[in-house]
């Protein structure tokens, strides 16, 4: 390889111009939409010969998609990432989330690591193989999306229902989140996401008796829902071990002496330390209140409340998920279901799950390569719709210290400068034997 071709010479330059651009999705069309990062995105591919073209169902709310490589080939694969991001408050964080400072090494900002990171890694590897002439081993298809963080209602999902054909062809793709490092008894793993749990957004509603404030009412609205809060938020899951998640902990296992795994999956999941409290929610079902409101005045009972509940259902537990729901709630509390989408998985074997073990192990030849069920969803639900094969795979290798799940949505959000690169040069080595 010339000294001179260098997967990872922009990655860093355009994660930051990424993340100066604002992409705050409220989950409305309240916020700046995508369509300057879109742009951006589009202007950085035609740089070097590829054809982007833009989807918009509606204002601002734009997404790209690109051809590279042989356009009439009929196993394509797929390499995608989402351009928007959850809202910051500037107050709360140590640095302006929107300037992409480098502190420390890092790289900060909203968007670090969920996910213009990964976005700035396609982008730098497509860039230096194009100015190289390095065609990828595989027809490639490049996705860059709006609103995965509201659900892709206005990305992936209307991108596949509306333009199938910019994906003829595609079979198998890559995206968040995946590939990045934790380290258990000092050995480094790479987990590789091979499944994705369900969503189930919902809205309780109690009905009650309004009345003034002061006077007694057994039929209070704000206290039934109250209690059914109460009752979701406290109830203690079983655990559910899917395939993926199984094969993790075995692993796990192996390296710290338990023999049995069934018995002993939470303690197995601290040796992740505070990873743990992502891979805790992915042995069992979970739903987390997350917004209240009722009332208009200190004085009156309302005769409505209503409360937002996050739930997640694993891989074939949706039923369950919502038998259990149900049996939860009084009689007074209904449900509706706002978002509804579908778990995910799919088995860790094959030629695309070989090459991205090669090309983590060339780079990181003491480590092992697992899968593992991840928590949140991504735009895997939409591309499945196509018969799209997918897997969570963003390289990332990580100081063993770095609390990284919590950096997904939170407060000081960064990503370390030397895995962005790496998750370049990863990739790149991925293409020649994807």
């Amino acid at each position: 390889m010339s000294e001179l071709y260098r997967p990872e010479a922009e990655v860093t330059d355009i994660c930051r111009e990424l993340i100066r651009i604002d992409t705050s999705n409220f989950g409305d069309d309240s916020g700046p939409g995508e369509r300057v990062a879109a742009e951006y995105v589009a202007g950085l591919l035609s740089d070097v010969g590829l054809e982007p073209r833009l989807f918009e169902p509606s204002a601002g709310r734009t997404s790209v998609v690109a051809p590279w490589g042989d356009p009439n080939a009929s196993d394509r694969l797929l390499l995608h990432g989402h351009l928007d991001v959850v809202p910051a408050s500037t107050a709360d964080w140590k640095v302006d989330p929107f300037a992409a400072e480098v502190v420390d090494g890092y790289v900060w900002g909203r968007g670090a690591v969920d996910m213009k990171d990964f976005d700035a890694a396609i982008l730098s590897v497509v860039r230096a193989r194009a100015r190289a002439g390095r065609l990828p081993q595989r027809a490639i298809t490049l996705a860059f999306t709006a609103d995965e963080e509201a659900g892709s209602i206005q990305g992936a999902h209307p991108l596949t229902d509306q333009r199938p054909e910019w994906f003829e062809g595609v079979t198998e793709g890559i995206g968040e989140v995946g590939g990045f490092s934790a380290t258990v008894k000092g050995k480094r793993l790479y987990l590789v996401e091979t499944a994705e749990k369900g969503i189930a957004w919902l809205r309780l509603r109690a009905h009650g008796t309004a009345g003034h404030g002061s006077m007694r009412n057994s039929d209070n609205a704000v206290t039934a829902l109250a209690e059914a809060v109460a009752a979701i938020g406290r109830h203690e899951w079983p655990v559910r071990l899917t395939p993926a998640m199984g094969a993790l902990l075995d692993e796990v296992a192996s390296l710290t002496g338990y023999h049995n795994v069934e018995d002993n999956v939470d303690a197995l999941i601290e040796h992740f330390g505070p990873a743990a409290r992502m891979l805790a929610a992915v042995v069992r079902n979970t739903a987390n209140p997350t917004m209240l409101d009722s009332g208009y005045k200190h004085n009156v009972i309302p005769g409505e409340a209503t409360a937002a509940i996050d739930g997640r259902f694993l891989p074939g537990y949706e039923d369950e998920f919502f038998a259990t729901l149900r049996s939860l709630l009084p009689d007074s509390v209904s449900y509706e279901v706002l978002v509804r989408d579908k778990a995910l998985e799919t088995p860790f074997d094959g030629a695309l799950v070989e090459a991205m073990k090669a090309s983590l192990l060339a780079a990181d030849p003491d480590a092992t390569v697992l899968p593992f069920l991840m928590s949140g969803g991504t735009d895997a639900k939409a591309w499945s719709k196509l018969g799209i094969r997918c897997f969570g795979f963003s390289p990332l290798r990580l100081p063993p210290d770095l609390d990284f799940t919590a950096l997904f949505h939170g407060v000081d959000e960064r990503v370390p400068i030397d895995a962005l690169e790496f998750s370049a040069r990863v990739l790149d080595d991925f293409l020649d034997r994807a």
